[in-house]
């Protein structure tokens, strides 16, 4: 009698486990299809796509020492040390990515920066060619000056922080088994809008994204040849979130949300001697 109580009581014990089981498994995996997709044009935000351009686009430079990776942080790993950085060393370019396609691409006008060298040395190159071959008419035309920026981006990111949460759950019974272990990251972004004219911080915002990673498992095990020899089975698989689409989708937050700043400011309201106007640097 005692002995199927206790048999009754792990069935439904397992029963139990399976069942938060499966609630923990479904809720990762409609976390992670999210980015089950083909483009990276359907990873942009939505809001941020939409947004209502002003009038006047605010031309807007990104330099490659102005956004950059402030955490120091590695990958982590707990069976060796890694040396390769927790996110991209290349943020900068997910910042004017995030720019370029504000509004679908009206909000803002992004001046080259990254490859400033470059470009000076080729158009020094037109120059060149032009007075060795041009004719006096060409000669007179002259290149136009390259449009300079009424705001600067800068900020960083600040934070990666690792296994702000994690655990798991298993159960096992009658040599069957199922477990999984779930563990949360967190990145940091910083960003700002600075003035050129003035060098005052115009605006400030800060954006968080979550990262998920999960792993499960299952295993039997039997006792064969009279309970002298065992054979065990076991299969798993692990999911971890792109830290690179974590980060873009913290600087598109950045960037939506100093974009509805800047409305409520009334950066990008066009009046006589609106901040607006300055910031927009029309020819």
């Amino acid at each position: 009698m005692a002995q199927l109580q206790k048999s009754q009581y792990l069935l439904v014990l397992l029963l139990s486990s399976c069942s938060i089981l499966d609630q923990k498994e479904d809720t990762y995996e409609q976390r992670f299809s999210a980015n089950d997709v083909v483009s990276i044009q359907d990873l942009q935000s939505i809001e941020l796509r939409n947004v209502n351009p002003p009038s006047i686009s605010p031309v807007v430079a990104v330099y490659p020492s102005a956004f950059t990776d402030q955490t120091g942080q590695r990958k982590s790993n707990s069976e060796f040390a890694l040396f390769s950085t927790a996110i991209t060393q290349q943020p900068n370019a997910l910042l004017i990515r995030a720019l370029k396609h504000a509004g679908d691409g009206k909000f803002f006008r992004v001046v080259e920066r990254v490859g400033l060298d470059n470009l000076t040395k080729e158009r020094q190159l037109i120059r060149s060619a032009r007075e060795q071959t041009a004719t006096e008419e060409d000669k007179k035309k002259a290149l136009r000056p390259l449009l300079f920026a009424g705001v600067l981006m800068e900020g960083a990111v600040i934070s990666y922080e690792s296994n702000l949460e994690s655990g798991g759950i298993g159960a096992r019974y009658l040599g069957v088994g199922s477990s999984i272990q779930y563990r949360e990251d967190n990145v940091t972004v910083s960003l700002r809008m600075v003035s050129v004219a003035t060098g005052e911080v115009l605006l400030e915002v800060l954006s968080q994204k979550t990262i998920f990673s999960y792993g499960k498992s299952e295993d039997v095990f039997r006792f064969i040849e009279a309970g002298t020899e065992l054979v065990e089975v076991e299969l798993g698989n692990a999911r971890n979130e792109s830290s690179t689409i974590a980060l873009m989708k913290a600087i598109e937050g950045a960037v939506l949300e100093l974009v509805e700043q800047g409305y409520n400011r009334k950066y990008w309201v066009l009046q006589n001697k609106n901040v607006g106007v300055e910031l927009s640097n029309e020819e």
